[in-house]
């Protein structure tokens, strides 16, 4: 039994060094700055991390002291976790599953459209005073100020590797036909009626195009990006704390055998 009880703790520690990746999952999510500006998926796993944290660490401490009831909570308890786990990590998957940027004319980054992105993502950005929110956050941000800084000529620009939320928030879209001045001023539009957005564009440093459908769409890029990173570390997560689990039982179930035979003995002699 003692044996059994010390594999049954170094499960739950294993079980309890696997919610650290959900965690950092989380952790790093909030510290995305369009991420912070939503509030939708960080909280969620960090909440789910504390908990297969604390419910670990209930295992552990079960087999270490020997305390059956935290040992059936843990059982009773992990499992659920993993259910919820694993419809997280389905449903991250299935939200981030459409969605990608479109090819410009001269132009080394994309540009993206609001109508290419799920049902589910768009609705949590449309809407007035959903959206009023996370423009008054994403413009706090150095988003695109810092474009200024790093892109000093148009072909530097035009043929620079950035994000879809600068594509989207700090330029106007490139058929509007507007002259660069530097990244985030532009000026004589050649064809203002091409696209809704072109008339939304505002070289105020403040307004810019955060009231566009294409920063909409360049944020929901962008949180599908960083959705799916993490996704992938929560899908890690996930098979190794089934396995874990799975590991768990078994020494578990050992153990109450290994304990009824003892005292199964002890009466028969």
């Amino acid at each position: 039994m003692a044996m059994s009880s010390n594999v049954i703790g170094i499960i739950n520690f294993a079980a309890m060094l696997l919610s650290i990746p959900v965690l950092a999952a989380g952790i790093w999510l909030s510290t995305q700055p369009d991420n912070a500006c939503v509030n939708l998926l960080q909280w969620p796993i960090i909440a789910l991390g504390v908990l297969l944290l604390a419910v670990a660490l209930a295992g552990f401490v079960g087999a270490f002291w020997r305390i059956p009831v935290l040992l059936y909570f843990y059982l009773a308890a992990m499992l659920v976790l993993i259910l919820l786990l694993a419809c997280l990590v389905i449903f991250v998957y299935v939200v981030t599953n459409s969605g990608s940027g479109h090819l410009a004319p001269s132009r080394a980054y994309l540009e993206y459209r609001l109508e290419d992105y799920s049902g589910w993502l768009r609705r949590r950005v449309q809407g007035s005073h959903k959206w009023e929110r996370i423009r008054s956050c994403l413009s706090s941000t150095s988003t695109c100020s810092e474009l200024n800084q790093t892109y000093r000529t148009a072909q530097d620009f035009f043929y620079a590797p950035i994000s879809p939320l600068q594509s989207g928030c700090c330029k106007p879209p490139t058929q509007c036909g507007y002259t660069f001045v530097n990244p985030t001023y532009w000026i004589s539009p050649i064809n203002p009626a091409a696209d809704a957005d072109c008339i939304q564009w505002n070289n105020d440093q403040a307004q810019l195009c955060y009231t566009c459908g294409s920063c909409k769409a360049g944020l929901l890029a962008n949180l599908r990006r960083e959705w799916r990173r993490a996704d992938l570390i929560l899908l890690v997560a996930l098979l190794l704390l089934v396995w874990v689990y799975l590991m768990g039982c078994y020494a578990f179930r050992t153990a109450k055998t290994e304990d009824l035979f003892r005292r199964y003995k002890q009466g028969y002699t």
